[in-house]
């Protein structure tokens, strides 16, 4: 309003100089108005926060490891799990388990709705590479999904961020959905270098995926001090890494992309912590590891509590 009362007398005042001050009235009107600009209030409401849940469904995933012991145990946990999972369920449910328990597992979970993902996959499609095992041979036993740069294969098995990337783009180009771990050390952590930890190894680990196929990629934050260890990051402390992972993505893809990426928390979830891990706004799922091979455990933390907001 401010800037359209100062626009009508500019131009009535200007009117009436002569026909060859035109081009000075244009400039001193833009010059004027530009100025004003940064005075005026602003009556434009508030963007959406980048943050809101309410366009990404929640994703929960287990993450088996080395377990169960045999294929009879494994098939007998996927069933449990998936009968857990019913249309109330606030969460997508997936489990990632070992690669001789993936047919078994698919079977298992047929028709519930919850996926099958596998806990590694090696970048290259074929070829004399003893142990190894690619994209297209796991997406052919039903699975939809692949873990990559878990911290479990960067420490032991020394897998780098340039591996990890070639992973990434494997499984995708596989077809498959990929959740790309991320996260500090004890040591990184308590020199305070968590945000700059994340942020190399989000740009690292995406370099190559296009914009199109951010839609297949979820991120999962797991603080490698608190995996296994029963320590749990605390929800404020974790929903703080997920806003500046996000805010990474949004350099990296724009706001649109970072709003609507999934990014889960891992690092010793448990039934008594889900609940104040989900209601932060930029956590979106979680990573479970032990409470996972638990059936009543892995069925209260798929059916955790929605907090509403006041």
């Amino acid at each position: 309003f401010f800037l359209f009362i100062l626009s009508k007398f500019l131009n009535n005042t200007l009117k009436k100089t002569h026909n060859t001050h035109t081009t000075m009235k244009f400039l001193l009107l833009s010059s004027l108005l530009a100025s004003a600009s940064g005075f005026a209030p602003s009556f434009l409401p508030p963007s959406p926060s980048s943050t809101s849940l309410s366009a990404r469904r929640p994703f929960i995933a287990g993450n088996w490891k080395l377990n169960p012991s045999t294929v009879s145990e494994a098939s007998s946990l996927a069933s449990s799990i998936a009968s857990s999972k019913t249309s109330s369920t606030p969460c997508d449910v997936a489990i990632f388990a070992p690669f001789p328990f993936l047919p078994a597992a698919a079977e298992a979970v047929k028709g519930s709705g919850v996926e099958v993902g596998a806990e590694f996959a090696y970048y290259e499609p074929k070829g004399a590479y003893t142990g190894m095992v690619a994209p297209s041979m796991i997406s052919s036993v039903g699975c939809t999904w692949a873990l990559a740069g878990h911290s479990e294969r960067r420490t032991l098995f020394g897998e780098s961020d340039a591996v990890v990337n070639k992973q990434v783009l494997s499984v995708l180009g596989g077809g498959m959905g990929v959740v790309l771990c991320i996260g500090e050390t004890q040591e990184e952590y308590e020199k305070g270098l968590v945000n700059a930890v994340c942020s190399v190894q989000l740009k690292k680990g995406l370099e190559g995926v296009t914009v199109e196929q951010m839609d297949k990629v979820v991120i999962a934050y797991e603080p490698v001090w608190a995996i296994g260890t029963g320590l749990t990051c605390p929800a404020a402390e974790a929903q703080d890494v997920h806003a500046g992972c996000r805010a990474v993505l949004a350099e990296m893809y724009g706001q649109d992309v970072a709003d609507a990426v999934r990014i889960q928390y891992g690092g010793s979830v448990s039934p008594e912590t889900v609940d104040e891990l989900m209601a932060m706004p930029d956590i979106d799922g979680a990573l479970v590891g032990g409470a996972s091979l638990v059936a009543d455990k892995f069925q209260r933390i798929i059916n955790y509590e929605v907090k509403v907001a006041a």
